[in-house]
């Protein structure tokens, strides 16, 4: 075998191996996010009596939990969904997070956002066993997005607020962009999905999808 086929097989390999890195990327696992609400200590204690204290259900990462306590969202011309969990600890500002199909269901037109953006979002009411409380603004359509440690995002490449592209290869092959990256050492590595895209692209919580690098 002379040089020049040794170099050109050489060169081969290496383009291979360039490809096998470009479609192996950074895999998560994915968590698909029912619609839920967060609320403060004043609204808590307006929906199930002064001095409430959640509950917890089950622990959940950074430090929140699903807690045992249900309310009713109503939105436009009385429209209604029940049974929607509270997520502790209590937060500075109360915040309904729902999906595009619930929007409909509730007659109101709620914006994508990250978690906490709620100015100008959409109004709702929320009932408790005890009292309403009116939000004029707080529903949102959560953005799709990421939790990482910060350990994870080294091993990714990324970092705090970055935008990416996730792949979810079955049989329906969905690319998700604009996914958002949030760092924070509480956190553990798991993409957030709502309902409407899981069944869109028929996901299930646990299933893998890659970050995709341009």
């Amino acid at each position: 075998m002379d040089n020049c086929d040794i170099e050109k097989i050489t060169r081969l390999v290496i383009e291979s191996l360039k490809k096998d890195d470009k479609s192996t990327g950074f895999l998560v696992p994915v968590g698909v996010s029912a619609r839920h609400i967060h609320l403060t200590q004043a609204d808590v204690e307006t929906l199930f009596g002064k001095g409430y204290q959640l509950t917890k259900k089950k622990d959940l990462m950074g430090g929140q939990f699903a807690s045992n306590e249900l309310v009713t969202i109503v939105g436009l011309k009385l429209r209604a969904i029940e049974n929607v969990r509270i997520l502790g600890p209590v937060r500075s500002a109360s915040q309904v997070e729902i999906s595009a199909t619930d929007a409909i269901k509730l007659g109101i037109k709620a914006p994508v956002r990250e978690s906490g953006n709620i100015a100008g979002s959409a109004p709702i009411a929320v009932v408790g066993p005890c009292g309403v409380v009116y939000l004029k603004e707080g529903c949102i359509i959560a953005k799709r997005h990421i939790h990482m440690s910060p350990a994870d995002a080294e091993r990714a490449g990324v970092k705090n607020g970055d935008i990416v592209s996730v792949k979810v290869d079955n049989e329906r092959a969905t690319t998700f962009n604009n996914v958002l990256i949030r760092v924070n050492p509480s956190f553990t590595l798991e993409m957030h999905i709502d309902t409407d895209e899981a069944n869109a692209a028929e996901i299930r919580t646990g299933m893998k999808a890659e970050i995709v690098k341009d």
